[in-house]
């Protein structure tokens, strides 16, 4: 089962963007799939995407596979190989990254080691995707709210 965020609700009747859980995945199987390149898979290999396993190296090598055989079938292009830091970001750091913790204070929200403590890896990574850089994603407030509250 996939995880599912109430900021992202609408994002998974549609699949037309991929969703955090699925980006997370793919981060950790080492693909890059652009979003034309997910638009352009038909919404079946969408499904198949966010409900494949990828928990061990098998798994990771097996997804790889069929996107890149979709991507083919598709003419959708070559999916890109992260680079292994971007593999290993995937996996979220024991604190909170200091770009995030500012972040989530300009749209006021105290977050700190203690809130960082109380969430999953899966809210950990989908917080620095949306808030850890430079540029805050629209999606950003609302998954502090669902996940802080």
């Amino acid at each position: 089962m996939i995880r599912r965020f109430g900021f992202e609700d609408e994002m998974h009747q549609s699949l037309a963007c991929v969703p955090m859980a699925v980006r997370r995945k793919l981060d950790r199987a080492g693909v890059k799939i652009s979003l034309k390149q997910w638009q352009a898979l038909a919404r079946h290999e969408r499904a198949a995407v966010c409900h494949l396993p990828a928990g061990d190296a098998e798994e990771r090598g097996a997804l790889r596979e069929f996107i890149e055989g979709a991507c083919a079938a598709r003419a959708a292009g070559a999916i890109k190989a992260l680079p292994a830091e971007e593999i290993n970001a995937a996996d979220p750091p024991a604190a909170p990254p200091a770009r995030l913790v500012e972040n989530a204070r300009a749209a006021g929200v105290a977050f700190g080691a203690a809130e960082w403590a109380r969430l999953d890896a899966d809210e950990r990574y989908a917080l620095i995707k949306l808030g850890g850089g430079a540029e805050r994603s629209h999606n950003f407030h609302a998954a502090l709210k669902e996940l802080i509250g």
